[in-house]
């Protein structure tokens, strides 16, 4: 780094005529202060190999012009040094003026970036079958949590369980959830279809168009707290499997809640359309059997949403490591969980409006039917009392 001391000078004469030429150095000091205020602008760079305690000794060269300033700074120490000089535009590194620091170079400290990627392809998986097939891959639960499993590939001779080969090439894993949530630990882009194929052939319910969404994890052992928070990204000193669990089950909460967000948000549009409908010719032509559709499936998003993906369930190693917890808290808030699941269940009560006014609407109009078809009966009987009667009085 360099430091950059900028005086202005302007043509003072006058002024220069008035001061005795010497001891220079006494009359620095009284007006170093008017020297710092004057123009036209000048770039003055101080290169010393001193970080304290300078005493300074001036020697000024003046032009007609005033086109150069040379100020020579011996250092106060007693040792035989040689003189520093100021000259202009003399670039000094910084931790050769007033840093006291030492000239050796700090390098970055290490830390390696994991990828992660969670997919949502799917309503439902089934862990038990995926656990029997990879049984060499399968990573013992440490709580009671049984909507998902942890598979881990790779070489399991590096790995210590601390975050070693987490961060290496060597070693990947994924965390499946029954709901249909895939999240992928350091796997690479051109390897994602070999894992999610894997998980395919256990999944049912397999959705048209699978959503994606990508994060990243930094290992930074000298890392001065715990996890550090960044854009798209969180910092801890090491990734190990509770890690990976509290990461994936936050993650696959997330890609799964968008899914049933844009569900709501087709039947919001639909709902939508139907109410502008509405407003241009008084009336719509949905069917019962339609609207009994829309009820149930924004009551099976409902259902989903709060029981198969646990939105309002505690990890359980969140509960037991105050660590994981902090970790836990902050990506819930990084994901904006919450509010999301605020914003789909407001959506889901507009669903719930509408399906409630469309019902009585088509409950009037069956009672409608029902009161003509009385009508019609009785209008019916009437006359046909009034014919047997006519037929009765001609006889």
């Amino acid at each position: 780094m360099w430091r950059t001391i900028r005086v202005q000078v302007q043509p003072i004469r006058t002024f220069l005529n008035q001061i005795p030429q010497p001891p220079l150095h006494r009359y620095y000091h009284h007006h170093r202060r008017w020297l710092l205020t004057l123009s036209p602008l000048k770039t003055l760079t101080l290169r010393t190999t001193y970080s304290y305690s300078f005493s300074f000794f001036s020697h000024f060269n003046f032009t007609s012009e005033f086109s150069s300033l040379v100020v020579r700074c011996i250092s106060s120490a007693s040792s035989a040094q040689p003189h520093p000089v100021v000259n202009w535009n003399d670039p000094v590194p910084c931790s050769e003026v007033g840093d006291g620091g030492n000239n050796s170079s700090v390098e970055d400290d290490p830390k390696t970036s994991i990828p992660v990627k969670a997919y949502f392809f799917s309503t439902s998986v089934d862990l038990r079958s995926l656990v029997e097939q990879n049984k060499r891959n399968f990573i013992p639960p440490t709580s009671r949590m049984t909507n998902y499993v942890v598979l881990r590939f790779g070489n399991f001779s590096d790995f210590n369980g601390m975050g070693t080969c987490i961060s290496g090439s060597n070693c990947c894993f994924m965390v499946v959830f029954q709901y249909g949530s895939i999240v992928l630990f350091n796997v690479s882009e051109h390897e994602v279809d070999r894992y999610l194929k894997i998980v395919e052939r256990y999944a049912s319910g397999l959705l048209s168009e699978m959503r994606k969404d990508e994060y990243e994890v930094i290992e930074k052992p000298t890392l001065s707290t715990w996890m550090l928070g960044g854009l798209d990204h969180i910092m801890l000193q090491y990734l190990n499997i509770d890690g990976i669990r509290i990461i994936g089950s936050v993650l696959g909460q997330s890609i799964a809640l968008d899914h049933y967000v844009r569900q709501v948000d087709g039947m919001v549009a639909e709902f939508t359309d139907i109410n502008r409908g509405m407003e241009k010719t008084g009336t719509f032509t949905m069917e019962s059997k339609k609207l009994f559709q829309l009820v149930g499936k924004a009551n099976s998003n409902l259902a989903d949403v709060i029981l198969k993906l646990g939105l309002f369930e505690r990890s359980d190693i969140a509960w037991k490591d105050a660590k994981y917890a902090q970790i836990w808290e902050y990506l819930r808030d990084e994901f904006e969980l919450t509010q999301r699941f605020a914003s789909l269940d407001f959506k889901l009560k507009f669903v719930e409006h509408n399906i409630r006014f469309l019902q009585e609407i088509l409950q009037n109009r069956k009672s409608d039917f029902l009161e003509w078809l009385i009508i019609i009966l009785i209008s019916a009987e009437i006359v046909i009392s009034l014919y047997d009667l006519f037929q009765r009085t001609l006889h």
